[in-house]
């Protein structure tokens, strides 16, 4: 957790120096096969920041990548959908990307080349005009430009609602502001899973452990078929292949747990597998503007 604080303190800190109707709730074994495609289904998968990592030790609390230098790349996801609009995740503050250089903190230098809002600009949208936004989880580098989504409608788990709202989140005067608008936003809590656009295209799954109430996405392209995005479930690639748990984790045993229900998960429908923090996945996919469908 001390890496995540460190971070978020820094990078936040910057930010704030710096100047539609609900879908249905799906059903309860809805997760058992791919969901349905929409025929005029896009997704655009965008960069929210870049991590270069001197030491991934808080990647594992059993010591697996103590020393070892990495890099991480973080990734937020526009799905655009007959019934509106639907934002996943929203990277680190667009704020990090007016820093010359970037910001260095810890065993962590985090640049942003590109800010989100510019790429939603390069698509014709602004924030106003997103109907629905999700997170996987509330840690800083996923809430990073939230606020500015607050006119749509929040997407949220109950237990991870409650955790970016309970006393000590709100302590957090590096963190909290730049998620803090969303508490009034109109909301849609769900338990197990939740159906975006009511159509089975694309479907939030509760997977709790990385923070008591994280979740992945699963959808259905017209062409390029099911995709599963991890959340920060893993970081890497060889995060997945050796079920490494961060020592910033909430719950160890929830989050082995949440893995068996991703691979289940993935193994069933033949999804694409995009593990959002892991460069080599973000460099096979299409950047926006470009997408796929």
């Amino acid at each position: 957790m001390k890496a995540i604080v460190l971070i978020s303190a820094a990078v936040l800190a910057l930010s704030a120096c710096s100047g539609g109707s609900p879908a249905s709730k799906s059903g309860a074994a809805s997760t058992e096969a791919a969901p349905a495609a929409s025929a005029s289904l896009r997704l655009y998968i965008m960069d929210c920041g870049h991590f270069d990592v001197s030491d991934l030790a808080s990647f594992d609390r059993g010591h697996a990548y103590d020393g070892q230098a990495g890099e991480l790349v973080d990734t937020c996801y526009l799905f655009r959908h007959p019934k509106g609009d639907f934002l996943w995740d929203t990277g680190i503050p667009d704020a990090v990307h007016d820093v010359e250089g970037g910001v260095t903190t810890g065993p962590f230098h985090i640049t942003m080349p590109k800010t989100l809002i510019g790429q939603l600009a390069e698509i014709g949208l602004a924030p106003a005009d997103i109907e629905y936004l999700s997170i996987s989880h509330s840690h800083f580098d996923h809430v990073g430009n939230a606020g500015a989504f607050a006119a749509s409608t929040f997407i949220i788990n109950e237990p991870e609602r409650a955790y970016m709202f309970r006393d000590e989140a709100r302590a957090d005067a590096d963190t909290f502001p730049a998620y803090a608008a969303l508490e009034h936003a109109k909301t849609i809590t769900y338990k197990d899973e939740y159906d975006v656009f009511g159509d089975g295209s694309v479907k939030i799954i509760f997977a709790p452990g990385h923070t008591p109430g994280h979740a992945f996405l699963l959808a259905n392209l017209p062409k390029s078929g099911p995709i599963l995005l991890s959340g920060d479930l893993y970081h890497m690639t060889q995060a997945r292949e050796k079920k490494t748990i961060p020592t910033f984790n909430t719950d160890a045993d929830q989050t082995l747990a949440s893995m068996a229900k991703f691979e289940a998960l993935a193994a069933k429908t033949g999804a694409r597998v995009v593990i959002q923090h892991e460069p080599a996945d973000f460099a096979r996919l299409p950047h926006a503007p470009d997408y796929l469908d």
